[in-house]
């Protein structure tokens, strides 16, 4: 008889394999099921887009009273990426108070494609990625490049990466799921048709609320912790 850990996976799986999310694969690679492999691509039109990312996903037997470890193998320069550990930031995986029993697979990869594709600045845990995708998106993008050996396709010369790029870490703040799943979950989980796709950055809503929060995060730098 199977563990009901195993069995909530099995389902989960059904559950994800059903809705066929876009830019997002994710498989079993024990039999017992507790061990998973995924490969999360950014969002469309976002900085990430294009770049595929591998991670690992670690259950116990006390799924789903308790939250996996999951670990990017493809360790981006992202704000809310510690470049240490490979560990994403995010509240319901870091705090155990805060996961909640109707998370499932789906939820957690939705939620990585998303931190992924729409970087919180707020105390970060990688400080340098912050502040050059704060000072310069076109910079920020060119690393991210280099780091995945993909040609830069940018304007203008002269772009120097910086070489302490993977030195430079700020306190860890973890990211709120719900801040993510209700505001960005819509988007994040349009299938791909074969009819059409809502670009991001076309929705007015995200635009909206985007470049609202980039604004603020702009004008107040001073509330970051950069002790």
């Amino acid at each position: 008889m199977h563990s009901r850990a195993r069995l909530l996976l099995e389902r989960d799986f059904r559950e994800f394999k059903e809705n066929n999310f876009e830019g997002i694969t994710a498989f079993p690679v024990s039999e017992d099921m507790m061990k998973w492999e995924a490969e999360i691509e950014g969002l469309q039109n976002s900085l990430w887009h294009g770049l595929v990312l591998h991670l690992t996903i670690n259950f116990t037997s006390e799924y789903n009273f308790a939250p996996p470890v999951v670990k990017f193998e493809t360790v981006p320069f992202h704000p809310n990426v510690n470049p240490h550990t490979g560990q994403p930031c995010i509240d319901f995986l870091d705090n155990p108070r805060k996961w909640n029993t109707s998370y499932t697979l789906s939820s957690i990869l939705l939620a990585l494609q998303v931190m992924l594709s729409n970087p919180v600045l707020e105390n970060p845990v990688n400080l340098k990625a912050a502040q050059i995708l704060m000072k310069d998106e076109s910079m920020y993008r060119a690393i991210i490049l280099k780091l995945f050996n993909k040609p830069l396709r940018l304007k203008g010369d002269g772009l120097k990466l910086p070489e302490d790029s993977h030195k430079c870490i700020g306190p860890i703040k973890a990211v709120s799921f719900s801040d993510y799943y209700k505001t960005w979950s819509a988007i994040a989980t349009s299938k791909a048709t074969e009819y059409y796709r809502t670009p991001l950055l076309e929705d007015p809503n995200f635009a909206g609320q985007y470049y609202q929060w980039k604004k603020v995060d702009l004008q107040c730098p001073k509330e970051w912790n950069l002790k």
